[in-house]
């Protein structure tokens, strides 16, 4: 499907890869962010930055560049 920067507005998706290296990698992890889980995107700032999800139950903000290494289906 793409990124997850590329997903539109109350949309479901789950997550195929992470992109990344090192520390930035690490984040997204330690976001709950990991292969297999269900993200719902709740909202997309008129720019696409942020982007707000829903992963496990809680809310978070993400930047244009952190969505995009998150490869969804």
């Amino acid at each position: 499907m793409g990124t997850l920067k590329d997903v539109g507005c109350k949309k479901t998706v789950k997550v195929v890869k992470l992109h990344g290296e090192g520390a930035v990698k690490r984040r997204i992890m330690d976001m709950g962010i990991t292969r297999g889980t269900e993200i719902y995107v709740r909202k997309v700032a008129p720019l696409g930055d942020p982007v707000e999800v829903t992963v496990r139950g809680y809310e978070l903000s993400l930047r244009k560049e952190d969505a995009q290494m998150v490869e969804v289906e």
